[in-house]
């Protein structure tokens, strides 16, 4: 599988390329690792001229620095992939970042890995932005890092009957191996809680289809290798989704990034941008 890692400098970029080693993927990805400097921002992007009198000196140190900065980033990259074993490139292009990024990023078969955060408070609103416009516009799954990387041993599997949950299944079974070797040198199953969040209504037979919908997926995973659990709850989606993922000790949260329908595809990707914005863990999102 190939995996593009967009790597940014910051602490973020390097957790990215740690979890690329980190993930259970039955076969080892070919990894590209590209960073994307952006000259024309110049760190001021509410700025309406940012070439102004007297201005001139400050945007080209500015451009020094990134350039510093992003020649720094493509050696620690390039160091950090040989570290990790992993079979890949590193490569830098200019230009805005999400278009690019969309750009390079593998098709449906692949995998496109972003940090949440950037490397200071402006780089965070604006690397915050382009994780959103990556899961919004991406054609492959998404996984937002939120934290540094570590064996994943449990996962939320977020699902709603719909085709993009169908193939955040599908992923897991697929792509991933259903056990990790322990600190021990043992192997164990990874822990999967499927997860249908339902809102609050009086169809009891509503009840019952999301019921059958979570023990046939931990039914599927079960057969595959995996532990799982079904878990039914009623409530908003995004929070209950993240409530679990915190109540079972969740080292990533998979989920499709649309539902059922037209409105429920709104809804739906409303919720898997709620979800990569606030989780305390990892998001890898679906489509």
């Amino acid at each position: 599988m190939n995996v593009l890692v967009a790597t940014d400098g910051s602490k973020y970029g390097r957790w990215e390329l740690n979890w690329v080693a980190q993930l259970p993927f039955v076969e080892q990805p070919t990894v590209m690792a590209l960073h994307v400097l952006d000259l024309g921002a110049l760190r001021a992007p509410f700025l309406s001229q940012p070439v102004t009198a007297g201005s001139e000196g400050y945007i080209q140190e500015e451009i020094a620095r990134m350039e510093t900065r992003s020649a720094i980033t493509i050696t620690d990259a390039k160091k950090q992939l040989a570290a990790l074993k992993l079979k890949g490139t590193v490569r830098k292009e200019q230009g805005a970042i999400a278009p690019v990024i969309l750009k390079r990023a593998p098709k449906r078969d692949g995998l496109l890995v972003v940090g949440s955060k950037g490397l200071d408070a402006l780089d965070r609103f604006m690397l915050g932005s382009v994780s959103t416009n990556l899961i919004h516009h991406a054609t492959c799954p998404v996984l937002v890092v939120k934290n540094e990387a570590a064996p994943v041993r449990r996962i939320t599997l977020a699902t709603d009957g719909s085709d993009a949950s169908a193939k955040a299944l599908a992923f897991v079974l697929s792509r991933f191996q259903p056990d990790r070797l322990t600190g021990r040198g043992e192997c164990a199953p990874i822990h999967v809680s499927v997860l249908h969040v339902m809102p609050f209504f009086k169809y009891p037979e509503l009840k019952e289809v999301g019921r059958r919908l979570v023990e046939e997926h931990a039914q599927k995973l079960v057969k595959a290798g995996y532990t799982a659990e079904p878990v039914c709850q009623l409530g908003k989606p995004a929070d209950e989704i993240m409530q679990i993922a915190s109540k079972h000790h969740a080292d990533l949260i998979v989920m499709g990034a649309k539902g059922l329908g037209a409105i429920a595809r709104f809804l739906l990707g409303s919720v898997s941008t709620r979800v990569v914005q606030h989780a305390n863990c990892s998001v890898l999102v679906v489509r």
